[in-house]
């Protein structure tokens, strides 16, 4: 089958591999129809993680269910189905206490896994004709059958998910005011979750224009950090308080405003500034404890120069960790399906698998458009 495989920094291929199979009875294989590049794929891709050559990428699947294992009870060939990137058993303690980001089962020596990514496990990613699921029943959600809201519901596995789980974090509530450092796809999804949990007002800060453009058609208002700190621009359309709740969707390889240098506790550092005291940060963006490309030899060892003092001194409360998507993803479903979601705004581009390095190129350099890619195989 094709599968988009890394090569080297910089460089993926679209090749043929083997295509997967029953290992367990409660496997199935997913004929993938939708399988999207996220900016956590964009790490491995710079050369910024441990990948190793020959890992396929790809942990934002669904598609349509071909074949099943014997022990597999409440799916049936053909259904269409959405996974979350989580790999998880769903018997585990932290599965039961419902944080199957954590599966203490599918990864053996760390606490989660995810499909097509270093260091979570052996499952191969879904940026292929093809994708093993193991523990269907656990980790497949159905959706309604036909091709209606695609590229709304390929959303489900991950960005929409998580940007809503930012929100969580921050424990965000009707009436308050939020804001929400990067305005990619995840932040884009935790803007727009945050006015779906009744916001009053939500800022994205971001410099790319497109990014900004969306921002504001959701309504959200834009902070465009290349013209000035952001922390005094929302400072001033909040009467100096600063905002009640902050989201950082950026993650490690953030960059200081003046100079573009990578510096990568400097989002957490302007959240610290920007939300007021006593508020609450989310951040579901990505931190790593090791970063082969860090800007100093600290942060190549994942140790950042964060200001606690700052934090404590302010009575600042803080959420951290990656999505446990299943908490979220039944109820977001239902919102798509009854028309009050419609997370595929974000969306720029689909295209066909072949077409998967070129998508990579122009999405790591942000350019022509690219804010969201949806592959089709």
């Amino acid at each position: 089958m094709k599968a988009v495989v890394y090569k080297e920094p910089f460089e993926v291929a679209v090749e043929d591999v083997e295509r997967p199979g029953i290992h367990h009875p409660n496997d199935v294989i997913v004929r993938v129809t939708s399988t999207a590049i996220c900016g956590s794929d964009l790490h491995m891709y710079e050369g910024r993680t441990a990948a190793e050559p020959g890992i396929v990428f790809g942990h934002e699947n669904m598609g349509i269910i071909e074949e099943l294992g014997d022990g597999v009870t409440s799916l049936r060939q053909g259904d269409r189905v959405v996974m979350p990137f989580n790999v998880a058993c769903g018997f585990c303690m932290n599965c039961v206490e419902g944080y199957t980001g954590f599966c203490l089962t599918v990864n053996p020596g760390f606490a989660g896994g995810a499909y097509g990514y270093v260091a979570m496990g052996p499952w191969p990613g879904g940026q292929a004709e093809y994708l093993r699921v193991p523990y269907a029943d656990f980790n497949c959600l159905k959706l309604p059958p036909g091709n209606e809201n695609e590229t709304d519901f390929i959303l489900l596995a991950d960005i929409f998910p998580t940007g809503y789980h930012g929100c969580e974090l921050a424990q965000v509530r009707p009436g308050e005011s939020v804001a929400v450092y990067g305005g990619g796809p995840v932040g884009l999804m935790a803007a727009y979750s945050a006015l779906l949990r009744g916001a009053k007002k939500v800022f994205v800060v971001d410099r790319v224009t497109e990014r900004l453009d969306k921002a504001r058609e959701i309504g959200a208002t834009p902070i465009n950090f290349a013209e000035g700190d952001p922390v005094e621009q929302i400072k001033e359309q909040t009467e100096g308080v600063g905002t009640d709740k902050g989201v950082d969707a950026v993650g490690y390889q953030a960059t200081v405003r003046d100079t573009g240098r990578e510096e990568p506790a400097t989002v957490l550092n302007s959240l610290i500034g920007t939300v007021r005291a006593t508020g609450m940060l989310g951040v579901p963006g990505l931190y790593v404890p090791s970063d082969p490309g860090g800007p100093d030899e600290q942060s190549k060892h994942g140790m950042l120069s964060v200001a606690i003092g700052r934090l404590f001194e302010k009575g600042l409360k803080m959420g951290t960790g990656q999505c446990n998507v299943k908490r979220y993803n039944r109820y977001l479903r239902d919102m798509i399906i009854e028309g009050r979601a419609t997370p595929s705004f974000v969306v720029s581009h689909e295209l066909p698998l072949d077409q998967a390095p070129s998508a990579y190129e122009k999405f790591d350099q942000r350019i022509e458009g690219y804010t969201k890619v949806v592959l089709h195989p």
